[in-house]
């Protein structure tokens, strides 16, 4: 109930210090509880009751003015808050904040929200007054949202309701250990308000039936900052070196089919600790932590900005620190039809390796 009047009390401010807009745009408030996904031995400890909390949510909605609008189905898109209480005095609290996609299907009342933004915990590790926390190792994370709900418009006067399911996720990437992270899913329900609401055109309206493009060659450098597992051993540089080919399908679609290798010096760190902290092991200390995988992917163009997901397999992995499958889910930016950046999580299973910054040739 505290939530409920917290966020229709903050929708209700949010409101009237936007009633004056003139572009079509509408006010989310959802009510989010659930649980917390075991995903890691070291979550048991962390399910002791039902995670809950609120998102708010400024939309901007789309009317066909730009292609990819219409070839969308008028997608929603703007920015989030999102607050949650795990129920546990380890995980404490979180909030977040960031940008957000919003699809619609059948006759655009199902809906897909996907958000991406920057979280910060209350009781981040610390090995005197929080030992116990082995999910988040920093105040600050990632934050990525998938809301899969039902959606209608106008109820009451302008007034919407929405219906579903979410699954939210945080972790630093691997940026300092420890790092299990943690997911959360259940259920929505919320309401909305449409401000300026406009009758849409015919989505099909000038865009492309068909859609033909040769054969891409795609260069990507990706690097950043990690950890290896063990706690306190401090943040290295990576060097990650893809190269794919990838064919367009559709106006949204392109394939995928490449091959990387990976130069992650902190598990060059890590190979040096085994070796010397657990001679059982007969771990030789100048084992290669070098890893070379191939991968299959998927990239879904939106406008200058597209969504990725990549699935590979190590073929050379010396030193069998993680599982041989790995994956990667990114978003890009072109900056130029040719030219990219981006950023995005590589991570075994749910556990993350690493926060990847990437920039990229298209040719």
């Amino acid at each position: 109930m505290k939530s409920l009047c917290v966020s229709i009390f903050c929708l209700l401010c949010i409101a009237g210090w936007t009633q004056k807009e003139s572009k079509p745009f509408a006010l989310e408030t959802t009510l989010l509880r659930g649980n917390v996904l075991l995903h890691s031995p070291y979550m048991v400890q962390f399910i002791t009751g039902h995670p809950e909390g609120f998102m708010l949510s400024y939309a901007h909605k789309s009317t066909g003015q730009h292609e990819w609008e219409k070839a969308y189905n008028f997608p929603d898109y703007g920015i989030y808050f999102v607050y949650q209480d795990f129920k546990n005095p380890i995980l404490g609290y979180s909030s977040a904040a960031g940008g957000f996609y919003k699809f619609y299907f059948a006759n655009r009342h199902l809906s897909l929200k996907i958000a991406q933004g920057l979280a910060m915990t209350t009781n981040p590790y610390d090995r005197v007054t929080n030992s116990k926390n082995r999910a988040f190792g920093s105040r600050f994370m990632g934050n990525t949202n998938f809301v899969l709900g039902y959606t209608r418009d106008r109820v009451i006067d302008n007034f919407g309701v929405d219906l579903g399911l979410f699954f939210t996720h945080y972790s630093n990437g691997r940026f300092k250990s420890p790092n299990s992270g943690v997911n959360t899913y259940g259920i929505t329900v919320g309401v909305h308000y449409d401000f300026n609401p406009t009758v849409l055109p015919m989505a099909h309206d000038s865009i492309k039936t068909t859609y033909t493009e040769p054969l891409k060659y795609t260069i990507v450098m990706r690097s950043g900052l990690n950890e290896s597992p063990t706690i306190g051993s401090g943040q290295k540089p990576f060097y990650h070196l893809s190269g794919f080919v990838d064919k367009r399908i559709s106006r949204k679609s392109a394939i995928q089919a490449g091959a990387e290798v990976f130069f992650t010096t902190s598990n060059q760190e890590y190979i040096r600790y085994k070796s010397i902290a657990f001679p059982e092991l007969q771990l030789d200390p100048t084992t290669d932590y070098r890893r070379v995988g191939v991968f299959a992917g998927y990239e879904l163009f939106i406008n200058r900005l597209s969504l990725e997901a990549q699935l590979g397999y190590y073929v050379y992995q010396p030193f069998k620190m993680d599982i041989a499958v790995y994956d990667r889910l990114g978003i890009k930016y072109y900056i130029t039809k040719n030219i990219f950046t981006g950023v995005g999580v590589k991570t075994h299973g749910f556990m993350a390796e690493a926060t990847e910054f990437a920039l990229g040739v298209r040719l």
